[in-house]
């Protein structure tokens, strides 16, 4: 069962308010995806991807309060930044397959393209498709310039989605985390 903080407040004002918030956040579909404005309700699948083996990569602590004020910072960037997190969806059954974002929290020097998805949606290119869909955005609609996916030296999997999403490793970036992580850059393709 969701903790207090987990759950919406049931106040028809509150929800209407969370409503008018969610509704200013694009959503972009691809051929087989929805990404939407996150929901206090995708919580649940979000700490679940926290708390499962893959946490390791994505917090120091990977645990559900962790994962909830990692969930709460992604939603926030929206309205501080301008982008954040989407929950992404198959868009012909609706179930929530994971997560996809264009984030700045501390310690990242620069916008980055982030993902991470639910066991049973894993290897099946939805992770690529809609973070492929996310790097068009930053690019094409923000307007960035750069964009970057810092992953965990250990994270195989993750690493192979950058390449996959045209990322090459940014030797001058990992030096500026002290070597700790890899760091992919995507550029602006024009033309």
């Amino acid at each position: 069962m969701p903790l207090p903080h987990e759950r919406p407040t049931d106040s028809a004002v509150a929800k209407g308010i969370a409503g008018q918030l969610a509704a200013v956040v694009p959503v972009i579909e691809t051929e087989r995806l929805r990404l939407r404005a996150p929901a206090i309700g995708d919580f649940q699948a979000y700490a679940e991807i926290v708390e499962s083996a893959a946490g390791r990569f994505l917090l120091d602590e990977p645990d559900r309060e962790g994962a909830w004020h990692d969930f709460a910072q992604m939603t926030a960037t929206w309205m501080l930044q301008g982008h954040g997190v989407w929950t992404v969806e198959n868009k012909r059954t609706e179930e929530l397959l994971g997560f996809v974002l264009i984030g700045m929290e501390p310690g990242d020097h620069e916008p980055e393209l982030g993902y991470m998805f639910r066991e049973g949606a894993q290897g099946r290119g939805f992770a690529t498709e809609a973070a492929r869909a996310a790097k068009a955005y930053a690019f094409e609609t923000l307007q960035l310039e750069t964009l970057v996916s810092t992953i965990d030296k250990e994270n195989a999997r993750s690493c192979a989605l950058a390449e996959r999403l045209g990322g090459v490793r940014d030797k001058k970036a990992e030096a500026a985390h002290g070597n700790a992580i890899l760091v992919y850059r995507y550029r602006h393709e024009t033309g």
